[in-house]
């Protein structure tokens, strides 16, 4: 009972709800890209029950890292750090958690590559530095509180197999990415738009319970972005300015993948 609350008030924080205090832990290393949804202890609580919401200096629901990160050298990309984000991320979340528990939920070498190559493509193509910092600062923030409720056993059994899907579908999504770049002339916008716009349906679905609607907002905000059939056009258009980016995004989820993280 005291775990289940303990858990309970860590969330509230997470998502910016009060509840009754709070110690500071410190982050511990892991992977954005090791979620498997397989065992778990029996546990189906709401995690927005009962809390108080806080409102900050603009009205924010959550707690955020800062909106500079990466943006020392204005305008330059090499600025831009996904992991000094992640790490940023994780320890504004994990800071106000009540129990000393750690949640290995960092992001690794090989994910933090992949973020970097998104944020440049991003960058170049929005002319916004801005915006490309917040898609991926957006990523992070889902991934940290989605490894959180999971590692919690958060999730029922119904979700747990939503989960699964998820997973599936991401990896076929990352599976195919690498085809149409390894495979000449086989590029298809709508296809790749698509898996996209599925992956985002199906965990909107799996956190409707448990995150807010803030977070609800970043998923649809990465998911979005990166399905837009033009952007992804332009990512693999063969004499386009994004071929050396898409070749280490594809380097990097071949990695994944062997390692069975994606």
């Amino acid at each position: 009972m005291q775990k289940g609350h303990q858990f309970l008030k860590e969330v509230q924080l997470s998502e910016g709800l009060e509840p009754c205090g709070g110690k500071e832990i410190t982050p511990a290393r892991g992977g954005l890209g090791s979620f498997s949804p397989h065992k778990r202890r029996s546990a189906n609580t709401t995690v927005t029950e009962c809390c108080t919401p806080v409102t900050g200096a603009e009205g924010s629901q959550e707690p955020d890292v800062e909106e500079g990160v990466g943006s020392t050298d204005a305008g330059t990309m090499e600025s831009f750090s996904s992991k000094d984000m992640a790490m940023k991320a994780q320890k504004k979340i994990l800071s106000h958690m009540a129990s000393k528990s750690m949640v290995q939920v960092f992001i690794d070498d090989t994910s933090s590559e992949i973020l970097d190559e998104l944020y440049r493509v991003s960058k170049e193509y929005t002319g916004n530095r801005v915006e490309a910092q917040k898609v991926v600062k957006d990523l992070i923030k889902v991934a940290v509180k989605i490894s959180v409720l999971y590692r919690h056993n958060r999730f029922n059994t119904e979700e747990l197999s939503l989960a699964q899907d998820f997973r599936k579908k991401l990896h076929q999504g990352a599976m195919t990415a690498i085809s149409f770049y390894e495979v000449d002339f086989t590029f298809d916008k709508a296809v790749m738009s698509e898996i996209l716009i599925e992956c985002r349906d199906m965990l909107l679905k799996l956190v409707d319970k448990h995150l807010t609607p803030k977070s609800h907002g970043r998923i649809n905000h990465v998911f979005n972005h990166y399905s837009d059939p033009e952007l992804l056009a332009t990512l693999y258009s063969p004499d386009g300015p994004f071929r050396s980016n898409l070749s280490k995004i594809c380097t990097g989820l071949n990695k994944l993948v062997e390692e069975e993280k994606l």
